[in-house]
């Protein structure tokens, strides 16, 4: 794999870095698939950010996104289907000085498990989540998903889904977020700079990115996306701090709006609200220690 030059001199100067995340192993997604670019983006967020493979723990969900643990070098784990949210959430109570990142598609995170990221946000674990939203199951063969457009062919629904979708991003916000953004897995660079800046976020990071699925999604294509996509930057006035901006902003079908929709930065995350644990300086993990059961043996 040859090393990006987007993010010029600066992603240069690490390659070593970069290339740390290199597996062996044989890439299985479909050619075109938008995982790559989104893998990609997290190499060089990760990099650029300083975080070695080490300090990082990469929670997957079942699907093509899920296929993607074993495609970069770290402590990785995967998931059962829908529940990789509680798997994320246990991982950083247990050593909040890993980083933590889930990742999980439409699927798993809104058919499956909807009831888990509602309590992600509730309980604002200090994770960053990337959802890729394909707006179908592709790993089973594009059956039609809770995102996938009203009319909208698959797999599983020849003469178009009967329901309306889900507007992820609706839902979120109305659950009282702390971060949410958008980005396009078309656009490499922009997918850096929110998963750069979400990595900094002290709580639960939402990133929505609307994912290339070439096999079985044949209405969201590159250049529909890279057409639709406008960041909230170039609006006038936009208030990232603003919560009902936000809630309106992805209420508009067209132009999608991308970037960093909504930010608190004063929201207290799930381990600063823990008033048990005030006055401890160490981790879960680093209490855990032998005892002795001798005696509860022999008492038996």
């Amino acid at each position: 794999m040859t090393l990006p030059t987007t993010n010029g001199s600066e992603l240069s100067q690490k390659a070593d870095q970069y290339m740390a995340y290199e597996t062996e192993e044989v890439i299985t997604w479909c050619g075109g698939c938008g995982n790559f670019a989104i893998q990609n983006a997290l190499r060089r967020a990760l990099v650029l950010e300083g975080f070695a493979p080490d300090e990082v723990l990469m929670c997957f969900d079942i699907g093509c996104s899920g296929n993607g643990s074993d495609k970069i070098e770290g402590y990785t784990i995967h998931g059962l289907h829908g529940r990789v949210l509680p798997l994320a959430a246990g991982a950083v109570i247990a050593n909040p000085k890993m980083k933590v990142i889930a990742s999980a598609g439409d699927g798993a995170t809104l058919n499956e498990g909807v009831n888990h990221l509602i309590h992600a946000i509730r309980s604002d674990y200090p994770i960053l989540f990337l959802h890729h939203d394909n707006q179908n199951f592709a790993l089973t063969t594009g059956q039609a998903s809770c995102t996938t457009p009203q009319g909208c062919k698959a797999n599983s629904a020849p003469d178009g889904a009967p329901e309306e979708s889900i507007n992820p991003l609706s839902l979120v916000l109305s659950q009282d977020p702390s971060f949410v953004a958008r980005t396009i897995s078309s656009d490499t660079d922009h997918m850096t700079e929110i998963f750069r800046k979400a990595l900094h976020h002290k709580g639960f990071a939402f990133i929505e990115i609307l994912q290339t699925c070439p096999t079985y999604n044949k209405h969201m294509t590159d250049p529909w996306l890279l057409e639709q996509a406008k960041e909230v930057r170039e609006l006038p006035d936009y208030d990232a701090q603003d919560i009902w901006a936000a809630r309106k902003i992805v209420e508009i079908a067209e132009p999608i709006h991308t970037g960093i929709l909504y930010h608190n930065r004063d929201r207290k995350n799930f381990l600063e609200v823990m008033k048990h644990r005030d006055e401890v300086q160490t981790t879960p993990v680093e209490e855990v220690r032998p005892y002795d059961l001798s005696d509860v043996l022999e008492a038996l």
